[in-house]
């Protein structure tokens, strides 16, 4: 197989089904947002040591498969977006796993700095790239159906980036640095 078909070199892509539409088109900059957290979950998954962690986040990329498959479904084959649908136990999983971390780190009180521990820090840069990704696929919702369980799960998994983060620096012994507001 070839990596490179030059079918894209007029500025367009092929959905799943078929369809082409332009690289610029709303659903292929969701479904690449979903693909670019995707990518820095790999790179959190390589700085983690913790294997139950290594496994959640592996199990977390697959359902962003489905999710960016979904997405990138051609409207005039319903049938594709249809197979890729995440099942409705994936947003309560991520609860239980949030209560969990949140029951062994301390009790935040006030607003941190994104950082810490590399591994911690990469976690917040997967935070923000999924609320991007997730306010991509709210936009997208006014004129593409959308798995409610989907948008539900990208809500939940920028909660799950951020006790992450904070379970790493706990277990890496890093202290967060707490936002001060000061006025200049």
């Amino acid at each position: 197989m070839k990596i490179y078909t030059k079918t894209g070199d007029d500025g367009t892509t092929g959905l799943i089904g078929g369809e082409r539409v332009k690289k610029s088109d709303l659903r292929i900059e969701t479904s690449g947002t979903v693909d670019e957290l995707n990518s820095h979950l790999g790179l959190l998954n390589a700085l983690m040591d913790d294997q139950q962690d290594k496994t959640f986040v592996e199990g977390i990329q697959s359902n962003l498969f489905v999710i960016g498959s979904h997405l990138a479904s051609a409207d005039s084959h319903p049938e594709y977006a249809a197979r890729y649908i995440l099942m409705s136990d994936v947003v309560k999983e991520l609860e239980i796993e949030i209560d969990n971390i949140v029951a062994e780190i301390p009790q935040q009180t006030t607003f941190l700095l994104p950082g810490g521990c590399v591994p911690a820090a990469q976690a917040h840069v997967c935070r923000t790239v999924c609320r991007r990704a997730e306010r991509r696929m709210i936009q997208l919702q006014e004129t593409q159906k959308i798995q409610a369980d989907m948008l539900l799960y990208m809500n939940r998994l920028s909660d799950y980036l951020y006790v992450l983060a904070r379970k790493l620096n706990f277990h890496h012994n890093v202290i967060e640095k707490k936002w001060e507001f000061t006025c200049r």
